[in-house]
């Protein structure tokens, strides 16, 4: 591993600082400054703070049903599902500054939560993070406590197990939890449309009538977790992670026709993956006289797997087949990272400077191949500061990034390098504490995936092939938003726009090689949009019944090699809660937001849940169903000028559900360690084939 070395001045004078005050102790002695009569929600400098209802509290069982009842403009939350997004994407989730999983939330007591920091522009310290959500814990005097959740479909294989245990001794606190989400034999439909075009002219139109299918994606997850805290002085996180796949397939068959073929031809398209992904991190905060402190996280992590596929096409009733295609690749790829930051306070300042380092290391064994090896090593370094000053009802920063990329594959030598910046910025006007603007800009760095870059070619069908780039470069990414929050009785929320621009997006690509058809990747000519969105919460009948939502309507246009396309669309969310007697009555909407990526326009899960849910002691009961209405749907649209397709995704996604919570405390317990920052970075994993 080579070291890379460099200096970063801040030099300018922009935007938002932390509305938070600078003196943060190991201790977290803000938690005392909440007051029975703050308001619901105050909006800070940069995030807006969820003080939990005593009626959200009593309603509640878990974090995730905390989370829920919360009802946070623009995040839409599912406990059924285990999903916490905003604006289409995954939100990163932490527990005292600390990054946590899902499921970690969903195993807090709700009330140990004494508030959730919604951050939709995190600063650089994020490492590219697109919004956190952050839990502000202080466990309750008790000496260990017992979690239990499960929730199970009734008419399908799929649910979820979670629990946890906390053992506290003096100044440490040691805890031991699980997860294992089933989801085995839904079946499944594809539709599935796709035009060839030739070189010459010709074409090749293919229609799929599906046959059925079947979707199997159950994973499982455990860790146990050591935490040392001495009072403004030293925190010490050691943590040991097991999270394993055995089982990620989507198996589709079906019966091809075609203009130029006959008689139809019956299909078999399979891929999937499965495999293990151990982890071990261990953290150190140290502080320092005059409001200093150091805080460094190192990560390891190995990933132990295999990503399959299988394409199938002969006659019907014969045994001999037409296109018989076979991938199998093994990884074993492993990932070094680690980060150190200084951060020093004043009384409406403060000043973070860090360093980031992360190594992977990768190796495929193509077993379709004769076991032929592939190596891949890719080195990243990242350095960057960010100053936050508060003036009046001002809140300004400036930060500056830079990352070094470089990455090479050992057996034919090809790769490249590359160096980023990564400015980053906002202001915020408070007009009162009920009204505020924010203008954030931020910028990241995406770097090209295995799967992207690796030139080893693989066959999808008797003409498609996949063949990565290996000479693709880290591409970077900008975004400029301007918010307004906003409260008035009843109501609370947020409306504004966002512009977004990627002009070296890393995207996928045909184009003919010879007699194949290849999809490969590019550094395209880039994607730009422009965004219109609102978030309201409204307090239809006071603690009863609360209706949030977010709603965003989008405009964009993608370039790359031979197309110019655009794209128009909305999609959103809505939540209602009915509060009373114990129960919570629960209606969700999502539809999903469709994105152009490439020549491509693809969507998730347009979805519907309802569910009911009554707490009584340390018990919690829910009875729901997911898509009670509607059809479920995933699906894409290909554009290109040499493949036109259309595919959408069908399973029968009727299920009714129930649920069951447990909570147990005993004795004296400690408070949670505050972790303040994660090393980014996880292992890289192979893609195989698959239309």
């Amino acid at each position: 591993m080579k070291t890379y070395l460099t200096t970063i001045l801040l030099a300018t004078c922009t935007f938002v600082a932390h509305a938070q005050e600078a003196n943060d102790s190991i201790a977290q002695q803000e938690l005392n400054e909440i007051v029975v009569q703050a308001p619901k929600v105050i909006h800070k400098a940069d995030m807006d703070v969820y003080h939990p209802s005593k009626s959200a509290v009593d309603n509640a069982k878990n974090g995730i049903q905390l989370l829920s009842n919360l009802m946070i403009p623009a995040l839409s939350v599912s406990d059924a599902l285990g999903t916490i997004t905003s604006a289409g994407q995954a939100v990163q989730v932490r527990i005292n500054g600390r990054e946590s999983s899902i499921d970690q939330v969903k195993n807090l007591l709700p009330s140990s939560i004494k508030r959730v920091e919604w951050i939709q522009n995190p600063g650089l310290r994020y490492n590219g993070a697109s919004t956190v959500l952050n839990f502000i814990v202080t466990n309750p005097n008790v000496g260990g406590s017992l979690m239990l959740n499960t929730m199970q479909s009734l008419n399908q294989a799929f649910g979820r197990d979670n629990a946890s245990m906390k053992f506290n001794f003096g100044k440490s606190q040691l805890e031991i939890g699980g997860n294992y989400k089933l989801t085995e034999n839904l079946k499944v439909h594809r539709d599935y449309k796709e035009t060839i075009i030739f070189p010459d002219g010709a074409q090749l139109i293919r229609d799929e009538k599906s046959l059925g299918g079947r979707v199997d994606n159950s994973m499982g997850n455990a860790w146990i977790s050591y935490n040392y805290i001495k009072p403004d002085t030293t925190v010490i996180v050691v943590d040991a992670n097991g999270f394993f796949m055995p089982n990620d397939k989507n198996a589709y068959y079906g019966l091809m026709s075609s203009v130029s073929k006959t008689p139809e031809v019956e299909l078999t398209d399979i891929n999937g993956n499965n495999g293990s992904r151990p982890s071990l991190s261990a953290y150190l905060e140290q502080h320092f006289p005059k409001r200093q402190m150091l805080v460094v996280d190192f990560k390891t992590q190995y990933y132990i797997g295999r990503t399959f596929s299988d394409y199938i096409e002969k006659l019907p009733n014969s045994y001999e087949s037409l296109i018989d295609i076979h991938t199998s690749i093994k990884d074993r790829n492993q990932l070094y990272a680690m980060e150190t930051d200084y951060i020093k306070n004043w009384s409406n300042s403060r000043l973070t400077t860090g360093a980031v380092y992360a190594a992977n290391r990768n190796k495929s064994i193509y077993e379709n191949l004769d076991n032929k090896v592939f190596h891949q090593r890719q080195d990243k370094v990242y350095f960057f500061a960010e100053y936050f000053q508060r003036v009046k009802k001002f809140t300004f920063t400036a930060g500056l990034g830079v990352q070094y990329t470089d990455f090479l594959f050992k057996e034919t030598g090809l790769g490249s390098h590359s160096w980023n910046f990564r400015p980053q910025g906002a202001i915020t006007y408070s007009i009162n504490p009920k009204h505020q603007i924010r203008l954030n800009f931020d910028s990241w760095q995406s770097t090209p995936t295995l799967a992207e870059s690796n030139p080893n070619p693989q066959q999808i069908d008797g003409i498609q092939w996949r063949i990565g780039n290996p000479n693709l470069k880290t591409s970077t990414s900008y975004m400029l938003t301007l918010r307004y929050n906003f409260q008035i009785p009843r109501v609370n929320g947020q409306f504004g726009i966002r512009a977004y621009s990627s002009p070296n997006a890393i995207t996928p690509l045909f184009e003919w090689q010879m007699d194949k058809l290849v999809n490969t990747y590019e550094n395209s000519r880039g994607l730009r949009n422009l965004s219109f969105f609102i978030a309201p919460q409204i307090e239809v009948i006071p603690d009863w019944m609360v209706i949030s939502g977010y709603l965003d309507w989008r405009t964009e246009r993608m370039q790359g090699k031979g197309y110019d396309l655009t794209n128009s669309d909305w999609y959103g969310y809505a939540t209602m809660q009915v509060r009373h007697w114990g129960f919570t009555l629960s209606a969700q909407y999502m539809r999903a937001q469709r994105n152009l990526w490439g020549e491509n326009i693809s969507w998730g899960e347009d979805i519907n849940v309802i569910d009911l849910t009554y707490n009584w002691k340390q018990w919690g009961f829910t009875a729901g169903c997911l898509m009670p209405f509607g059809k479920y749907d995933q699906g894409s649209i290909n554009l290109s000028k040499w493949n036109t397709s259309e595919s959408h995704m069908r399973l029968n996604f009727r299920m009714a559900y129930i649920g069951i919570n447990y909570n147990l405390h005993w004795g004296q317990q400690k408070q949670k360690t505050n972790k303040r920052i994660n090393v980014s970075g996880d292992t890289d994993q192979s893609t195989a084939g698959g239309r």
